[in-house]
């Protein structure tokens, strides 16, 4: 469908009316269709006599050169296509694939076998319905019911824009019409509204709740919410927490909707296994003792359209004292409820985070020791918010001035510069003198150093300063202008400025064991990666020598939050549970000296009672 959503983008993406029209006329007339009842679909199609058939005429062609039909399926992903990306930023919709929405059906249909002939089910951010659609068929083919009383009496959809309410009635009607139900109208149970304030039971007499609840929560993360939104999250237990993304309170709302013995089911992200903005959502979970079923998907990209860590969660209304688990490699979903692992809420941890994934070798690598984060600080690196300002590869020196080139040639004063390493790319085994660049650091050589008065930098570095001047504007916009600074030419935030002696220096993120670099220089600062700092030498090359153990590396594999291509996080909030052994003056001899690191692997693995072999460390 690459042409067909080219043309939706480039023509007439901004017009929803128009867009409907035009996907439903295309549907109608590639399946041949014919509409003589239904006002509703009528109203939308795209007739000979229409200014806009040549349009249509134009659009069809477009489709055919891929494909020779239009189905259903067709026209979800059309719908999610053209909703604009703006909205896709504030309402996090996204489509969902048939086969994930498929799975999740039958597994809730399942737990209501016996009563789908009036079982009531609802999307509460359902978009264009997809889940809806999927849950229609299933319910004709199980029930017999035909789709003028389902969509009346058995399936309910909330959404907050009134584009997506109006595509999941047409949706629906093109599946009724398709299976031939061509009536004048059909009642539907599809409403706009916000879910963080909607009221069920306010529209529906009598409502003790839906016995299945499914969808896709939205995808957006809490630096794209509006203070309104932001406002009602306060309304939900499980935003107690952090900043919350907007699928989080979606959980309770879900839950809280469910009649008893109810189940819901989501495809949502999974990152409420471990965030700080998950605390609370877990708690809510094991004070509730809610049974909850999770196929985790790990690093496996689901969406095409969007780069998210997802699993399938169900919830079922009836107390349980366990999670149940299952850890998909290949996309592959389980074929039997043996697949799952039970974990028990004993055996987990609200407030540092649910270990799921080898959860009792996590649990005794915690055990050890005392916690990475009770012995261990970490710093990010310095914050300029104008790198390409401040930090230079110099293309040539001389005595008195390193050569920075940006826009023109400037020569700067070679008193004024520092040594600094981007320590993200110790995600790759790196030569530092290859790596390592100059900041301009406008700032004394104290212990916590302040800016510079301008006065003395102009005259003191009088090519410094003037490259500031040159460059005054651009760093005026930083933080959107908004900024106030120390100096107009000072970083943009004061953190990691102290001289500091001894640092290990790491990635924030990384794909294999990466690089771990000591470094004893006061005067060599760091930026986008993190480092220890404040230990002696010994104490960095002992912890050096655990952090790149394939225990360690295990270790957050299993509990760290996934990015794409495979990469996870290394912030410290990832690594502050992991147990550090509390060595004997033998035990650290021995891992000051031993270069094989091997050796050193089979020795921490026998300290832990932890016992690993590469190829499940590296491809687990």
């Amino acid at each position: 469908m690459k042409n067909a959503t080219k043309y939706l983008s480039q023509e007439c993406q901004s017009n929803p009316w128009f867009v409907d029209r035009l996907i439903i006329s295309a549907f109608l007339y590639i399946n041949k269709i014919d509409v003589l009842h239904n006002q509703f679909v009528i109203d939308y199609l795209i007739t000979e006599n229409d200014e806009d058939y040549f349009t249509l005429e134009e659009f069809i062609k477009l489709i055919k050169k891929e494909k020779d039909y239009l189905d259903i399926e067709d026209v979800i992903e059309l719908f999610e296509f053209v909703i604009s990306p703006s909205d896709r930023i504030v309402n996090g919709a996204i489509y969902t694939p048939s086969e994930i929405r498929e799975y999740i059906i039958s597994e809730t249909f399942n737990k209501n076998i016996n009563v789908l002939q009036q079982v009531k089910i609802a999307d509460i951010s359902c978009g264009c319905s997809g889940f809806l659609y999927t849950a229609a068929v299933e319910l004709n083919r199980l029930t017999g019911n035909n789709y003028q009383s389902i969509f009346q009496n058995q399936i309910f959809g909330l959404d907050i824009q009134e584009y997506s309410v109006t595509r999941s009635k047409l949706l629906l009607s093109l599946l009724a019409l398709k299976e031939g139900e061509d009536i004048e109208e059909f009642y539907f149970n599809i409403h706009q509204g916000d879910a963080l304030t909607f009221r069920w039971d306010q529209y529906y007499d009598d409502f003790e709740g839906f016995q299945i609840i499914v969808g896709n929560p939205p995808y957006v993360c809490a630096r794209n919410l509006d203070d309104a939104v932001k406002e009602n999250l306060q309304n939900w237990i499980v935003c107690n927490s952090g900043n919350p993304d907007l699928y989080i309170p979606f959980f309770q709302i879900g839950f809280e909707n469910l009649s008893i013995n109810g189940v819901l089911g989501y495809i949502t992200m999974n990152t409420f296994f471990k965030s700080l903005n998950g605390r609370s959502l877990r708690r809510y979970f094991e004070d509730n003792m809610i049974g909850v079923k999770i196929i985790d998907f790990g690093t496996q990209q689901i969406f095409k359209s969007k780069s998210t860590y997802t699993c399938i969660c169900f919830l079922e209304n009836t107390q349980k004292n366990h999670v149940q688990y299952y850890r998909s490699v290949k996309k592959e979903l389980p074929e039997d409820a043996n697949d799952f692992k039970t974990i028990y809420y004993g055996d987990l941890n609200a407030k540092k985070g649910w270990n799921l994934h080898n959860n009792k070798i996590i649990s005794r690598i915690e055990a050890v020791g005392k916690s990475f984060g009770e012995i261990y600080s970490t710093r990010h690196g310095i914050a300029t918010l104008k790198n390409d300002i401040y930090i230079f590869k110099p293309v040539a020196e001389d005595n008195d001035f390193y050569y920075l080139q940006n826009g023109d040639l400037y020569p700067i004063e070679k008193g004024i510069c520092k040594d600094i390493l981007n320590s993200n790319k110790l995600s790759r085994s790196i030569n530092f003198e290859e790596v390592k660049e100059k900041v301009l650091f406008p700032y004394d050589n104290k212990i916590k150093p302040k800016a510079l008065d301008e006065d003395f930098l102009k005259e003191m570095y009088p090519n410094a300063y003037e490259y500031f001047k040159r460059k005054k504007k651009i760093l005026a916009m930083r933080d959107k202008g908004k900024g106030e600074y120390e100096k107009w030419f000072a970083f943009g935030r004061t953190q990691s400025l102290e001289q500091i002696g001894n640092k290990i220096f790491f990635p924030k993120f990384s794909d294999k064991i990466p690089t771990y670099l000591i470094s004893s220089d006061v005067d060599l600062l760091f930026y986008n990666g993190q480092a220890i700092v404040g230990h002696t030498v010994e104490e960095m090359i002992v912890i050096k020598k655990i952090l790149q153990s394939r225990l360690f590396w295990f270790y957050i594999k299993s509990t760290s939050k996934p990015y794409s291509s495979e990469y996870y996080s290394l912030n410290g909030n990832y690594m502050k549970n992991f147990g550090i052994p509390n060595f004997n003056e033998e035990e650290i001899n021995f891992l000051m000296s031993e270069e094989n690191q091997e050796i050193i692997d089979v020795f921490l693995e026998d300290y832990y009672g932890v016992h690993l072999n590469a190829d499940l460390v590296l491809n687990q």
